[in-house]
This record gives structure tokens, sequence and C-alpha cells, in this order.
């Protein structure tokens, strides 16, 4: 038996439908368009994502890229990688060594970050390019595999001299910098082993 919905069901092909969306935007955004309401904007639609979806059918754009964003790249390494912490034990030939550098550099992230954020703001290069090393290595060193790679990305961006898209990488490297330390605590330093 299926569970109960918050939303009522319309009996068609077992869809549940949603409370009236314009109601649930956010003060300031546009509402979002009533399809059944406007004639005509359903078909352009659904013309327009076959446009830009499969360039192969009639009257089909040449490049979509214009008109959409792209998807954002999937990076398939694994957010922290416990073989990279292990190594660094069986290296330093004592695991609990290895786990006081990753609980310590998940109490330095804030540090970390406000560094590189602080260069980067003041377009110090030689700054910059200390602090995103200094993350990078000691990322890789915990196993901090993406935010490692986007670091690295960084510093390629920083070595072409481009201030402007370092600076937009900054959100990313926030964003990724908290999803690892997250990471490290709930996975290995909080674990006892």
């Amino acid at each position: 038996m299926p569970s109960p919905s918050a939303y009522p069901d319309d009996g068609s092909a077992g869809l549940v439908l949603a409370p009236d969306a314009a109601s649930s935007v956010p003060a300031g955004l546009p509402p979002i368009p009533d399809i059944a309401a406007a004639p005509g904007l359903a078909e352009a639609l659904t013309l327009a994502a076959v446009q830009t979806t499969h360039p192969s059918d009639a009257g089909a754009l040449e490049d979509p890229s214009p008109l959409m964003d792209p998807a954002p790249a999937v990076d398939p390494a694994p957010l922290v990688d416990p073989a990279a912490l292990q190594d660094l034990g069986d290296q330093l030939e004592n695991p609990a060594l290895a786990k006081g550098f990753a609980r310590d550099y998940a109490k330095m992230w804030d540090q970390r970050y406000a560094a590189l954020a602080s260069a980067l703001e003041r377009r110090d290069l030689p700054g910059s390019l200390d602090a995103v090393l200094s993350l990078k290595t000691s990322s890789a060193m915990v196993g901090g595999l993406r935010l490692a790679r986007l670091a690295g990305e960084l510093e390629g961006v920083l070595r072409a001299g481009d201030m402007d898209r370092a600076l937009s990488l900054l959100l990313d490297v926030a964003q990724r910098g908290v999803e690892t330390v997250d990471e490290l605590q709930f996975s290995y330093v909080l674990w006892d082993s």
C-alpha cells in the first residue's frame, strides 16, 4: 500500500501534484508561469526543449549553448578517500598521527579558506598561490580528492593570471571544503579505531 502523500493525487499515471507552484516562489522572484493558463506556452516550451536537446531535429538550433547553462561537471572521485589516510598512517607507522592530522585539517579549514579568500580578494597572486597550494596538498594528504582537484584547477587559473576566474571559483571551494570537512568528521575523525 503506498504511503499517504501531503499532495493530492490526480489519478493519472500515479502522478502526485504539488501545491500551487506560484505560491511557493520566494519573495522577489518572478512567479512560475501556469502552463495550463497560457495557451501555446506548453507547446513553445516543449519545442524549445526539443530544439536545444536534439540538434538533429528539423529546425534545431545549431549551437544551443548561448541559451542554456552547461551542466556542471560531475567529479567521479570520492569526496574523501579513506585509503589516503590509511596510507599516511602506514607511512608514519602510526595511524593515530594520521588521524590527528585529519582532525587538525578539519579544525583549520576556516583559517585555510579565509587565507585563500583574503588573498584572492586583495588580488595578491603570490599569497593566493601559497594558500591554494597549502589547500591542495593538505586536502590530498587527508584524502579530500575533490577539493584537492578543485584547488589544482584554481592553481592553474592563478598561474594563468586570471584573477576574475579565480574569484569565481571561491564559492565552489567553500562548498567543497565544508563537504570535505563534514565527511572527514563523520567518516574518519570521529570514529575511534
